[in-house]
């Protein structure tokens, strides 16, 4: 059977996308789901405030949007099918939970076959009973290293990958819980070919780097256009990357956004950072610095279509 690619409007043909972005955000929780109005918002509020950003990327060229904000930190299946109706943007929508301290009561208690049953069902038939099919895992690292709860969220992971096919990403701070992680992930099972390490930024030593693509993970460096982060460091660390030949393991996106629905107007604190910094900045810095416009399509184009494809 032919792989596709699972968007909240359904699935689409990998060969029908262009520049993917693999790690964004649109509505986002970070109070956690033990607040009463935890993950509430009009969706058509939400529109309003996302939806010129999300115009903005379709005209810098965006087609795909991987919305990252997973259970734990605010996804909300009707927010995400507004916006989906509202933009020719595809948005694809995450199975999974966030670390620890941000896992609702009602997934603590499962085992690790529940909560690979729970995620099988999100990722091959729909997520709470309606006909979205969540199109990867989004899972989250403690930054000291996986928590018994999130060890146990690795292997049901690697479960519902290994009945899936779908990709497991994981927010995961440096290059010591990378390897944790990675080492955990292949002793139960899974080829990290379907693995991203997300904010593989934070490690300095690109050795590491280096060391997880020949593992076969995805690097994923997300700060794109992030104003705490050196744009010139991470075009240097993409170039370096690829120039040891890894191309074909690198995916590049913002982290981007979002709607807090916290604030009264939707908006976060520091202001809504939008998704077009990579067409516009970054991707003709690689290209000054002597990257090809074949391997920036294969960056932007053809690796998160691989990677999200089952």
């Amino acid at each position: 059977m032919a792989k596709s690619i699972h968007t909240v409007k359904g699935p689409i043909e990998i060969d029908a996308l262009g520049l993917i972005l693999p790690h964004e955000h649109l509505f986002t929780d970070l109070r956690g789901p033990r607040v009463p109005d935890y993950a509430q918002g009009e969706p058509s509020e939400v529109v309003k405030v996302v939806g010129p950003f999300l115009a903005e990327a379709s005209a810098a060229g965006v087609t795909a949007l991987v919305e990252c904000s997973t259970v734990g930190v605010g996804r909300n299946l009707e927010v995400l099918r507004s916006l989906a109706e509202s933009t020719a943007i595809h948005i694809i929508a995450p199975t999974g939970v966030y670390r620890d301290a941000y896992i609702p009561e009602s997934l603590r208690e499962l085992n690790e076959q529940d909560l690979a049953d729970l995620w099988t069902t999100e990722l091959s038939e729909g997520i709470a009973g309606t006909s979205i099919r969540a199109g990867f895992i989004k899972l989250a690292m403690s930054d000291d290293g996986p928590t018994t709860l999130e060890i146990r969220n690795l292997k049901a992971a690697v479960r519902a990958s290994r009945n899936t096919g779908a990709v497991i990403a994981s927010h995961t701070i440096g290059g010591k819980v990378a390897r944790q992680e990675m080492n955990i992930l292949e002793e139960a099972g899974l080829d990290l070919h379907r693995f991203i390490w997300i904010h593989a930024q934070t490690e300095p030593d690109i050795s590491i780097l280096e060391e997880a693509a020949r593992r076969g993970a995805y690097v994923e460096l997300d700060t794109v256009g992030a104003p705490f982060q050196s744009q010139t460091e991470l075009l240097e660390t993409a170039s370096a990357f690829i120039g040891s030949g890894f191309a074909d393991h690198l995916l590049l996106s913002h982290d981007a956004g979002w709607y807090n629905p916290a604030r009264p107007d939707g908006l976060p604190e520091e202001g809504f950072r939008g998704y077009t910094a990579l067409t516009r900045d970054f991707l003709p810095g690689l290209l000054k610095r002597g990257i090809g416009e074949e391997q920036v399509r294969l960056i932007t184009v053809n690796n998160p279509a691989k990677a999200f494809a089952f």
